[in-house]
């Protein structure tokens, strides 16, 4: 299965299908992280609280990320208390620029969106981001995807890194 994603599709497709879908596992690669509202009916939850509750009830939830989340973000995540919860974890590279979230190993969005809410998330169509990408279930896709997260979550891709300079925690410290 091959599906093509645009625009205000990437909400019910990425946060609603994926996301919400995922059982066991959540694998996240984005370069910015910001605020993200998931919506339940009328009511919204952020992101945070979201992944947070989560990750209480067994999900394990792993972003790999490029910037510095944002402000809210942060917050956020101070008052969720995500740095005591055992199955939430957050690594930063600064080379990370992709975009890809892989639900239970079986099913990848690919794609241009960032984890934001003009990203992927419940903005207005007058405030989203052009957006495309892709979902599958092709596992050779997703077994390449995974293998290049795994490199570098686990910091092997940093031995050949030039940036490290401006790493603020090199991935391979964290072995």
């Amino acid at each position: 299965m091959l599906e093509f994603v645009e625009n205000a599709g990437h909400y019910t497709e990425v946060v609603e299908r994926l996301i919400a879908g995922a059982k066991s596992r959540l694998d996240i690669a984005t370069a910015t992280v910001k605020a993200l509202t998931i919506l339940h009916g009328k009511r919204g939850e952020s992101i945070v609280d979201y992944l947070a509750r989560r990750a209480k009830n067994g999900l394990a939830v792993r972003i790999l990320h490029s910037g510095v989340p944002s402000e809210w973000f942060l917050k956020k995540a101070k008052t969720a208390k995500l740095a005591s919860i055992n199955n939430f974890s957050m690594r930063r590279c600064p080379r990370v620029h992709q975009k890809t979230i892989l639900a239970d190993g079986r099913l990848l969005y690919l794609g241009s969106a960032n984890l934001t809410g003009a990203g992927i998330g419940a903005k207005s169509k007058n405030r989203r981001n052009f957006e495309a990408g892709i979902i599958t279930d092709n596992h050779i896709i997703i077994d390449r995807v995974d293998s290049l997260f795994e490199l570098i979550w686990c910091g092997d891709m940093c031995a050949g890194c030039a940036r490290k300079s401006v790493c603020a925690v090199p991935l391979e410290r964290l072995k």
